[in-house]
């Protein structure tokens, strides 16, 4: 992987603003060089900056992000694949809220602090929680995705239409 490949991919698993050093530290890549590339995500709207005082820092756009996310949901999807996967989701998190007497992961995760549990159920439950908050994710997503589907769908005929208009 070239320097400016660790470069981007550091860039977008930022969780938080960092700066050019932090990233570059990240990224084992020259500071002039990982200066560069950040330059070009942001002009690509790939990356926002942020001044932070005297600092500047970057971060991922996070709403290009999620419409990437979702846009990949519905391109790589069909409906009734995201309507099975939400039910199976839905599914997965009500055995839990069973399993564990709890109706969130907030809740689950109060139960760490109960001083019977042994560590290799401290552990499940870890786990448990970790899953749980990414199924809520996932859910949210493709919940949006549904929502959205049908007018992606017209989209895509339009540009097609106009494709075809194009060539003829």
């Amino acid at each position: 992987m070239s320097a400016r490949d660790r470069i981007r991919a550091v860039a977008e698993t930022l969780r938080e603003p960092r700066s050019v050093n932090w990233i570059s530290e990240q990224a084992d890549a020259a500071w002039s060089t990982t200066n560069e590339e950040l330059q070009d995500l942001v002009d690509q709207g790939q990356l926002r900056r942020v001044e932070a005082g005297e600092t500047t820092r970057y971060q991922p756009d996070y709403t290009r992000l999620l419409f990437e996310e979702i846009r990949t949901l519905i391109e790589e999807n069909t409906r009734e694949e995201l309507r099975s996967e939400l039910a199976a989701i839905t599914e997965e998190i009500e055995e839990w809220q069973v399993t564990y007497e709890v109706e969130t992961w907030e809740e689950l995760e109060q139960s760490l602090a109960d001083g019977d549990l042994a560590s290799a159920e401290l552990r499940e439950r870890r786990d448990v929680i970790a899953f749980w908050r990414e199924n809520e994710e996932d859910r949210r997503l493709i919940k949006h995705a549904l929502e959205l589907y049908s007018d992606v769908e017209v989209a895509r005929e339009q540009m097609t239409d106009v494709a075809d208009r194009a060539t003829s």
